[in-house]
């Protein structure tokens, strides 16, 4: 199965060139580090930058250098700085060509939820409600299960929601899927060394699987 990088590098396949991308909190912000060299790509984060690039080397961290989770980032020629009502006019603008979220949970409709767990503190639910809602197009970087090996991928959020049937596509450890209004998750890819049958018995909602199911290809 993947690891969080091996997430990040097969979702960087999904990006073309000339997009603008957002890249939300947790595994997304890795794809930065595996955008293909020489591709026109601006990735935006919602605390005020276009033109983010990938994470600096040890010792070379610029403390003033952020994304939205407060990681240390670096920046590519010709970015550019702004103030978040800014950032989020571009958003509510649809002017980000993708977008790429982690999630707690997603349903077989696409509904995502990925700001709070009942019980435990959070200061809020960040820019995801606003990029759920604006976004053309959401592609979702989580796990396929907890940590107590159950599924997260289910019938019905269990958890809060973030947005509604709003998801088109995910990428686990274990598979790619894009979700069907209708259908279900449809699975497209598995991942090196995983069987179909281990990505069913991982996932809770309805799962299409239709003729030969490749091995996704990483490098």
């Amino acid at each position: 199965m993947l690891d969080k990088n091996g997430i990040a590098k097969r979702i960087a396949k999904e990006i073309k060139n000339g997009y603008y991308v957002n890249l939300g909190i947790g595994i997304p912000t890795l794809v930065a580090n595996y955008i293909p060299q020489g591709m026109d790509v601006v990735l935006q984060s919602e605390n005020g930058l276009l033109g983010m690039g990938p994470f600096p080397f040890e010792n070379e961290e610029d403390a003033d250098l952020i994304n939205a989770g407060k990681q240390t980032i670096t920046t590519v020629a010709g970015s550019a700085f702004f103030d978040s009502a800014m950032s989020f006019g571009m958003i509510r603008a649809r002017k980000v060509d993708l977008t790429i979220l982690c999630a707690m949970e997603v349903s077989e409709t696409g509904d995502i939820a990925n700001w709070k767990i009942p019980g435990k503190m959070v200061k809020g639910m960040g820019g995801a409600m606003d990029l759920v809602a604006s976004a053309k197009n959401i592609i979702v970087a989580m796990q396929h299960v907890n940590k107590a090996g159950e599924s997260k991928l289910l019938p019905k959020c269990e958890l809060p929601l973030t947005g509604i049937k709003c998801v088109k596509r995910i990428v686990t450890e274990l598979a790619v899927l894009d979700v069907h209004p209708t259908k279900g998750f449809v699975l497209l890819e598995r991942a090196p060394g995983i069987s179909v049958e281990q990505i069913k018995n991982a996932t809770a909602g309805k799962l299409v699987i239709e003729g030969n199911i490749p091995e996704m290809k990483i490098d």
